[in-house]
């Protein structure tokens, strides 16, 4: 094992790619606790295609991929807030909204202009040979940001994702905290995309998450616990994706889904053996 990690981490795009898939799968765990628990996990999905679509169009411009799409994935997060609050169109709604207009947008750019498909495909399904020194850099600072900001607001995140009505009765600013989260989600989605893609890099947000409540039960234990899935899930992919030569974006989704089923599975069976102990102490 310790010979294939050796072998693993002599190529220099492997490094990178474990350095940045790491950090954005510990940020995305940590974000999709919040998210799931507030019914709005989905929003991942939906950024990932507003991404699909400002990274193509940068892409067609000649421009910086993330330096286009992080600013503009961000505003989505704020209009997509600011419809679910503010209008009829609500939740789900709203994200499929968006998310398919982007996805057609970027569509519709790759079709326009030769040379390109290669490289927007990729930002599609995911490639781990996508990861650039700048990526790296700018991956590194990011996630830094994201980190020290839910560890600073942890206490306020914790009150508006549970009760947010009550949190805003004791003069907590809901709204923008709910922004944070959204803003925190989309700089996650954006910087995950590269080796996810768009279609897989939801599930960074959703799996871990849902895997935690499988065993745990308090909101910090549960915050833990996905951290850890998430960082196991996405490190065994990669080593998966290297000795099989399979796609990284789908290895990592697949363990996420086995670790899901073998939690809830392991769930189950503490459940039906407490009740067995529980009725023999009655008889």
């Amino acid at each position: 094992m310790i010979a294939l990690l050796l072998e693993m981490f002599s190529y220099t795009f492997l490094v990178r790619a474990v350095i940045v898939g790491l950090l954005v799968s510990l940020c995305a765990s940590l974000l999709g606790v919040s998210l799931v628990l507030k019914r709005y996990s989905m929003i991942g999905d939906g950024l990932s295609h507003v991404g699909f679509g400002t990274l193509a169009i940068a892409t067609a411009m000649n421009a910086a991929p993330l330096t286009v799409s992080i600013p503009l994935v961000v505003a989505a997060a704020f209009l997509l807030l600011r419809i679910s609050e503010n209008s009829r169109i609500k939740g789900d709604a709203a994200i499929a909204l968006i998310s398919s207009g982007s996805l057609a947008v970027g569509v519709m750019v790759i079709s326009l202009t030769t040379g390109m498909n290669t490289d927007v495909c990729n930002y599609l399904f995911g490639s781990i040979l996508a990861m650039s020194k700048g990526d790296v850099t700018l991956s590194l600072i990011l996630s830094a940001m994201v980190l020290t900001l839910f560890i600073l607001f942890y206490n306020k995140i914790f009150a508006v994702t549970f009760d947010e009505s009550f949190a805003r009765a004791t003069g907590v600013h809901t709204g923008i905290y709910n922004m944070l989260i959204a803003i925190l989600t989309a700089i996650t989605i954006v910087l995950g995309m590269r080796m996810m893609g768009a279609m897989l890099i939801s599930s960074l947000i959703i799996f871990p998450a849902l895997s935690a409540m499988r065993i745990c039960k308090r909101f910090k234990t549960v915050t833990i616990s996905a951290a850890l899935v998430s960082v196991f899930c996405f490190f065994t992919g990669v080593v998966l994706s290297y000795l099989f030569a399979i796609p990284t974006g789908a290895s990592v989704v697949i363990i996420n889904i086995l670790v899901f089923f073998l939690l809830w599975g392991l769930n189950i069976f503490c459940i039906r053996g407490s009740r067995l102990l529980f009725l023999k102490g009655e008889s």
